[in-house]
């Protein structure tokens, strides 16, 4: 099986690694910046080249890998389709009819479209949703959570305005909202808007709204704030906890533990995490980015697209909930 990732930027350069450490040779990259081909070229010791066209004739590619910005993720599915080519896609936030409309295309065929869902690949989230179905904290009633990171720190090579995240319709914070989820969206349940505010509270060089506050609603009145914001430096935050009728969850990124407490027991119980392999220029580990396309390479391999956690589907649903949450702050 020959992978072509699409956008060699720092997410197709991380997953070009993934695909390597999962024993793959067959991959090339595509990308219209010449510094980037030279890098990847250089670091991992694929074939590059500057022209789609000319990487499906010369190196005839049976799957992509899509990194691009997310404005152009939908452009490059669709190419794939047409060729009955299967598909990994980053995190999106834009262009949700079309990713409905190909939703519906790929039904029935053995086209493997397989949106990113990372965070369910990551050790606190997944213990999370493990004390969550076990009951641990017995029926969830509420729960806070608060994530960011500075924006000029997501890429401190390169100006945040020529960064897709300095765009109004691409922006850092406004991208995040639906990555997070996708994640607490597989614990809770489907997230209904109740209300939001957005604002740009800092100076950056950049016209996006860089704070969030998000209220939702689940299944149960479970009710939910999520903050998401691009501000919090001199470190990126990831904070949560939950409360439940019995107890309470607290997963945090500074510990990089998740911790619970009920009403049976005296002292809370940590789970401690590994700070697993981190690249230069990464904050996040290599390990659930792997695993994830571990998940995705076996859905390729078998034709079926149910092998994979997350689908098109389930993003057209979580984009519909950040639309509905734009439109009353009257955005």
């Amino acid at each position: 099986m020959k992978y072509l990732v699409i956008g060699l930027g720092s997410m197709g350069k991380r997953r070009v690694r993934n695909l390597q450490a999962l024993g793959i040779k067959d991959i090339a990259g595509f990308d219209t910046r010449s510094d980037r081909r030279q890098e990847s070229q250089e670091k991992y010791g694929i074939t590059v080249f500057d022209d789609l066209d000319t990487a499906m004739q010369i190196f005839g590619p049976q799957t992509f890998v899509i990194s691009t910005p997310p404005d152009f993720h939908m452009h490059y599915a669709y190419y794939a389709f047409e060729r009955g080519i299967s598909c990994f896609i980053e995190a999106s936030v834009v262009d949700a009819d079309k990713i409905k409309q190909l939703s519906e295309k790929i039904s029935g065929t053995q086209i493997v479209m397989a949106p990113s869902c990372t965070m369910r690949y990551f050790p606190g989230p997944k213990k999370v949703k493990e004390l969550i179905r076990s009951n641990a904290i017995g029926k969830v009633l509420n729960l806070n959570y608060q994530t960011g990171q500075y924006l000029p720190d997501w890429h401190p090579w390169e100006k945040i305005e020529e960064f897709y995240v300095s765009k109004r319709d691409t922006g850092a914070a406004r991208e995040i909202v639906p990555f997070e989820l996708t994640w607490l969206n597989d614990i809770f349940g489907e997230a209904k808007a109740a209300a939001c505010v957005k604002a740009k509270l800092t100076d950056m060089p950049a016209d996006i709204d860089d704070i969030y506050h998000c209220l939702l609603r689940y299944d149960d009145n479970v009710i939910a704030n999520l903050t998401v914001e691009v501000i919090s430096r001199p470190r990126a935050t990831r904070d949560m906890r939950v409360l439940g009728s019995e107890g309470e969850i607290v997963f945090s990124a500074d510990s990089n533990s998740v911790r619970y407490i009920n009403t049976s027991m005296e002292e809370w119980k940590e789970f401690k995490f590994d700070t697993g392999t981190v690249e230069r220029q990464y904050i996040n580990p290599e390990e659930p980015y792997i695993a994830e396309m571990r998940d995705f390479v076996t859905a390729v391999e078998a034709k079926n697209q149910s092998l994979f956690p997350n689908s098109l589907d389930e993003d057209y649903a979580i984009l519909q909930t950040l639309y509905a949450l734009e439109q009353m702050t009257g955005a």
